[in-house]
């Protein structure tokens, strides 16, 4: 067993790691902290959300037979369901690799190191994606497993960090300020790729050229400013209490054994597991609807992206300070009945209506940041001191690792109707049963379990 301890003045021997007193330093590291949000999340926005959905799709279909169907290891699959199956095969990758790495950096205290492995994995693969064109659906497959699977690694490491930067009354307020830097950052790229994609001619370089480019230097982008956060942020010491070092599957059985003691926790985890799956889903597919089903360009998908993005700044501030008056619980559950409704109306939206995708998209904006942000300090409040890493990859297994069933069952419903519109209404019913799951945690009752104080609001 280990215990997590600071190297600030007056932390001793076995004294949990929390959050620097000195004001200056805690503020630098907070700040330090936000720009991983900033460095990653452009993989998220121009990747995930805009650019690799229609493009692999679009590359799979020109490499596929006359019936449809590419041959991935012999198996038939759908060209058009290629894409999503790849996400669905990223996140089982994380599965494996999570729950060792947030073990390892709790064992070890050396969280940095794991975290610039992680980014620098997913940077490069990336950047990789320059080379892909033509038929080569199977290297564009590859690349977003091996990326998406790194970032969620990382994603683990930096979560673990919040506990350790932000004390319990300010930690919606510092969640929710990593995601509005996260959705800057991806409005700013997404203004460079739209200039890009859009005067593509005007830059000498065919459409495709211009969205490979954009594809890469969201790598770039990553890795650069991921030097930010490796600077600012500082490693706790570990003073280990007895018992033997446990490596691998060994440390992930015994972490998972520790978790059933905090049944109110897992509660929660199985709850966000749920509607988190939707959420995922919706962001790593929207794109796909828009152009597929919808019939709209690239460069409306990009305006309407970015319009989410801009959104998702205020988004996330201002649920911030609604869970400050009503507590997270309350707002993430009003986010809910609100993601319900924009799936609703997105199975009505009628094809070539640019106006109705950005109306739809303004709805996602509003909601997207702020759920995700309080759902994450509020488990931030659920995590037994000195185990921050260990369950931050439970929460990350929750977050990314887990969300594989819902783009199984968005590629199952399109390979089975070929509609588009039935695969997106499919979603709903991960935020309703998640709604229903949230609200029967007592989550009061659930920090004070873990040993953690219990905020006034929560």
């Amino acid at each position: 067993m280990t215990a997590d301890t600071t190297d600030v003045p007056g932390a001793g021997p076995g004294t949990p790691a929390g959050p620097d007193p000195d004001p200056e330093r805690r503020r630098r590291e907070q700040h330090g902290w936000y720009f991983y949000d900033f460095a990653c999340s452009v993989y998220s926005t121009s990747v995930l959300t805009v650019f690799l959905g229609p493009y692999l799709t679009a590359v799979a279909e020109a490499a596929a037979d006359t019936g449809g169907f590419v041959h991935p290891l012999g198996i038939p699959v759908r060209a058009g369901s290629f894409f999503a199956y790849c996400v669905s095969l990223s996140v089982l990758l994380a599965i494996v690799v999570m729950p060792i790495a947030g073990a390892a950096a709790d064992r070890t205290g050396r969280k940095k190191p794991l975290l610039a492995v992680a980014a620098y994995t997913g940077a490069a693969a990336t950047a990789g994606m320059f080379f892909l064109d033509g038929d080569r659906y199977l290297l564009g497959g590859l690349l977003l497993i091996v990326a998406n699977a790194a970032l969620s690694v990382s994603m683990v490491l930096y979560n673990a960090y919040l506990p350790q930067i932000a004390g319990p009354e300010e930690r919606d307020t510092v969640s929710s300020r990593g995601w509005a830097f996260g959705y800057a950052s991806g409005a700013l790229v997404l203004v460079l790729n739209l200039v890009l994609y859009q005067g593509h001619e005007s830059f000498g370089i065919s459409e495709g050229t211009a969205v490979r480019i954009c594809l890469a230097s969201a790598g770039v982008w990553w890795g650069a400013f991921a030097l930010i956060p490796l600077r600012r942020l500082r490693d706790r010491r570990v003073v280990r209490e007895g018992g033997p070092t446990v490596t691998g599957w060994r440390q992930l059985v015994n972490t998972l054994k520790d978790m059933r003691r905090h049944p109110l926790t897992l509660s929660f985890l199985l709850a966000y597991l749920v509607y988190n799956d939707g959420v995922q889903t919706v962001i790593s597919q929207a794109s796909v609807y828009g152009s597929q089903e919808l019939g709209l360009d690239q460069s409306t998908l990009i305006a309407a992206v970015l319009l989410v993005q801009v959104l998702a700044v205020a988004g996330a501030l201002g649920m911030g300070r609604l869970a400050r008056s009503f507590g997270a619980k309350r707002t993430i559950l009003g986010s809910l009945a609100a993601w319900t409704l924009t799936l609703a109306a997105g199975y009505f939206l009628p094809a070539g209506a640019p106006v109705w995708f950005f109306a739809l998209a303004a709805m996602i904006g509003l909601v997207l940041g702020g759920s995700q942000a309080l759902s994450r300090s509020l488990f931030s409040h659920l995590v037994p001191p000195g185990k921050e890493a260990e369950y931050f990859s439970a929460y990350e297994m929750s977050d990314r690792g887990l969300s594989w069933v819902g783009p199984l069952v968005f590629g199952l419903t399109y390979q089975l109707t070929g509609s588009y519109r039935d695969s997106i209404i499919s979603l709903v019913i991960f935020f309703l049963l998640g709604s229903v799951l949230l609200a029967r945690v007592p989550v009061r009752r659930a920090v004070a379990e873990a040993g953690n104080p219990v905020p006034e609001r929560i």
